[in-house]
């Protein structure tokens, strides 16, 4: 039963997801602050549609918590990383563009290629509270590669500037969603005494950071092609984390741990596949032509997060 609650709330929890950052990447493509600048967020929220993204997506985390709550971490976030599923035909929706062949066999190969990942090892067993020493060489992995992937994505242009600041972003959610998963813990276990202890002040702080990331990168380009790199790398990283730091059990041979590898290599063949997919060069080329006169992609600029 408990599986059962987490698996239907990790998926209320996509669907809002999805909905929420397609909202806010529409307000986030039109600002003009600059790329991991606190002004971005400052200038953002004067935007009410902004606004009404965000608290999608806040509600989106409170369901997330939900399905934490009843099912491991591993288990949880390759589900909620099915967001790219809903999301895509939203987007082709905005763009006034069929979705076409590509575009689906990248969101198909996204999502089945994490499927595999967790399908074939299902994950068990594990911690609800990790002690701090058990953190400690998450939180070092964790801001060693974002820092490497800001410093990549500020030195980049285009595609590549995207994808940089997705993985610097998935990197930053998947800590989000560890450490929301240990206060859920502490606050089932200890209630309000769940003040006391550094977590919930951890998550307030790394949300804050992971927002910044976020609607930089929704600010650097194409939701099509960021969410697909997010949803790939996060739920990746929510799998690490829930095997270092919350001790949860995943593949037990190597047989199973090469059914992994090969699941993880179908999702960035979809991500390559929705790269080069009409919806994704769509809005590229709504981006492109919106200084000039309004055609089949402009109203795309005119609305949106």
């Amino acid at each position: 039963m408990r599986i059962t609650i987490a698996v239907v709330a990790a998926l209320c929890a996509a669907f809002c997801f999805a909905l929420g950052s397609l909202v806010q990447q529409g307000a986030a493509r039109q600002t003009q602050a600059r790329t991991l600048r606190f002004g971005l967020l400052v200038a953002l929220a004067h935007d009410r549609r902004w606004l009404g993204g965000v608290s999608v997506t806040v509600l989106s985390f409170g369901i997330q918590a939900v399905a934490l709550a009843f099912g491991p971490l591993a288990l949880v976030q390759p589900l909620v990383a099915t967001e790219v599923l809903f999301a895509l035909p939203m987007i082709a929706h905005r763009n006034r563009r069929p979705l076409m062949r590509k575009g689906i066999i990248g969101g198909l190969g996204v999502v089945s290629g994490m499927a595999i990942f967790v399908a074939v090892a299902p994950p068990a067993g594990g911690v609800s509270v990790p002690d701090l020493a058990a953190w400690a060489p998450a939180l070092t992995g964790i801001t060693g590669l974002t820092v490497l992937s800001a410093f990549k994505a500020l030195r980049s242009r285009g595609t590549a500037r995207v994808i940089w600041l997705a993985v610097a972003t998935a990197v930053m959610y998947s800590l989000v969603n560890a450490v929301t998963k240990s206060s859920v813990g502490l606050l089932m276990t200890r209630g309000p005494g769940v003040l006391a202890t550094w977590e919930p002040y951890t998550l307030m702080a790394v949300g804050i950071l992971s927002g910044l990331f976020g609607q930089s990168v929704f600010n650097a380009g194409p939701l099509s092609l960021s969410l697909p790199v997010i949803d790939t790398v996060e739920p990746v990283s929510s799998v690490i984390l829930g095997a270092v730091v919350f001790q949860e059990q995943l593949a037990r041979s190597p047989g199973l741990l090469a059914l992994q590898l090969v699941g993880g290599a179908i999702a960035v063949a979809g991500i390559a596949v929705l790269s080069r997919a009409p919806v994704v060069l769509a809005e590229e080329g709504r981006e492109s032509r919106a200084a000039g006169p309004p055609g089949d992609l402009a109203p795309i600029r005119q609305g949106g997060r």
